[in-house]
């Protein structure tokens, strides 16, 4: 099974930003066990959609040479609950510590406004052809940004 964890991206500036969005329904499979009669968006897989965002911000980056392949979390603060219903509002930015095949980046997510979770993570890049097909997914990226 494949978690597709982006449902739009808003805005994104080569090597230095992306934003985007995860909207958690309550039709998603993970929240019949996680917990049952009190669904939560799994912390985990926040992450993951935060790792999914910067992928698209490298593949973008690098005209889709390059995914980020993330190794290490190196902290992570959760500050409430994201439930079904809930619009994720995630943004990316690289740290300065990053370097040509080794990346860092830290990431904020927010619901209404209100900050639910932050996460600093690290990564390196791998061949982007490697995972996929290059041009489906420069159309399947122009669907996440509408852009034609």
């Amino acid at each position: 099974m494949r978690y597709l964890l982006i449902d739009r991206i808003h805005e994104w500036k080569a090597g230095e930003k992306i934003r985007g969005v995860k909207n958690i329904a309550m039709s998603e499979d993970f929240l019949e066990f996680h917990f049952p009669g009190r669904p939560v968006m799994p912390g985990v897989l926040l992450i993951e959609a935060f790792v999914q965002l910067t992928g698209w911000l490298e593949a973008a980056s690098s005209d889709f040479k390059n995914w980020f392949l993330m190794t290490a979390v190196h902290q992570c603060k959760f500050h409430g609950f994201v439930f079904p219903g809930d619009q994720v509002e995630l943004e990316i930015h690289p740290l300065p510590e990053s370097g040509p095949d080794r990346r860092i980046y830290s990431g904020i997510g927010k619901v209404g406004g209100k900050k639910k979770v932050t996460v600093e993570f690290g990564g390196e890049l791998i061949a982007f052809e490697d995972l996929e097909d290059r041009d489906e997914q420069r159309k399947f990226f122009r669907v996440l940004t509408r852009e034609g």
